[in-house]
């Protein structure tokens, strides 16, 4: 995955969580900012710092992270770009001590 190398890279990415909070309680990237999908248009003061960053969104398997990605670009986001697979596909792909569920 390319955010893999990213990180791995030292690359700065803002992380986008648009998952539940207890979706997030079970699994999460680090270091990453959580904002319900359906809350993100009452929250995006949160996010002005970030318009011209590298953002990455994901949440279970990148449906929900699609939405916002779209979203956010239509906001001014220049740089925001979905996670394809979300969280469920990094927990395999990338890092198997992230937990799985359904």
């Amino acid at each position: 995955m390319a955010l893999a190398r990213e990180l791995a890279n030292g690359v700065i990415v803002r992380l986008l969580d648009v998952r539940q909070p207890e979706e997030f309680a079970l699994a999460a990237l680090p270091n990453a900012r959580l904002i319900p999908l359906d809350r993100l248009d009452n929250c995006i003061d949160e996010l002005l710092d970030w318009q011209e960053e590298n953002v990455v969104v994901y949440c279970h398997h990148g449906i929900r992270s699609l939405h916002a990605t779209r979203w956010l670009q239509q906001q001014g986001f220049s740089t925001v770009r979905n996670l394809v697979g979300g969280i469920d596909a990094w927990s395999i792909e990338v890092d198997p001590a992230i937990s799985r569920y359904h």
